[in-house]
């Protein structure tokens, strides 16, 4: 979906009576995500089952499809070039996930040559990484992604932001506050820790493919689900 310019879809700072500079200072707590049993506006977002997103004007939506399930696993929001994936999970009364899932990251960035750093951001602690990738020159260089966190109540949402946001934070903070005003919608059926929530196509969506000579990117509906590239399973 390419989302244009509607008052109530992307609220401003000033709609919402809140001082633009808290809504994105990296500095203060994050005001979000919601839980769904707590925050009942929900007036302007797009439906996808346990995740609901607010768009802001330009942003693209993909959902990516685990193949062999073609189960609905992430959404992707793109916008100016960078990129923000967002996952939810179940998670334990007693404690949160975000710890434990910070040091499987690390493990895994080590083990592709790479390496994390620790930072303080708008939710909290989170990962840089950085992984050995070739320029398009062929050169070596790296693919820098930031990995945010956010323990809720029984559910954890998992943010990566990569492009041009990854390394510049005043670029990142229109995505961030995408991940800040986020929904989610635990339910009440049991699940294990690190289960993925289930997520689904928003009512009125398009799909498109690959092949449709209109799916330019000018018209609103979904681009071709697919698997993207920072998809990671944790457990």
């Amino acid at each position: 979906m390419i989302f244009k310019r509607k008052k109530r879809v992307a609220d401003t700072a000033e709609d919402q009576g809140t001082d633009e500079s808290q809504a994105t200072d990296p500095a203060r707590p994050a005001a979000g995500p919601f839980d769904g049993d707590e925050h009942s506006d929900r007036d302007g977002y797009l439906d996808l089952g346990s995740l609901l997103i607010e768009p802001v004007e330009g942003m693209q939506m993909r959902l990516e499809v685990e193949d062999k399930t073609k189960r609905v696993i992430a959404v992707a929001l793109e916008l100016d070039g960078s990129r923000l994936q967002l996952q939810v999970f179940a998670a334990p009364k007693s404690e949160g996930l975000w710890p434990r899932i910070q040091e499987q990251i690390g493990t895994s960035i080590d083990k592709q040559g790479g390496k994390t750093d620790k930072v303080n951001g708008r939710f909290g602690e989170e990962l840089v990484a950085r992984v050995p990738a070739k320029r398009p020159d062929g050169t070596e260089g790296f693919m820098v992604a930031r990995f945010l966190g956010y323990d809720g109540p029984r559910w954890f949402l998992r943010g990566v932001i990569g492009g041009p946001a990854a390394l510049d934070r005043a670029k990142a903070q229109v995505l961030e506050e995408r991940m800040a005003r986020a929904i989610v919608v635990r339910g009440d059926s049991p699940m294990p820790p690190s289960e993925l929530l289930p997520l689904k196509v928003p009512e009125g969506a398009v799909p498109r493919t690959n092949e449709d000579p209109e799916a330019d990117g000018t018209e609103q509906g979904l681009k071709a689900p697919q698997r993207g590239p920072e998809t990671t399973e944790i457990g």
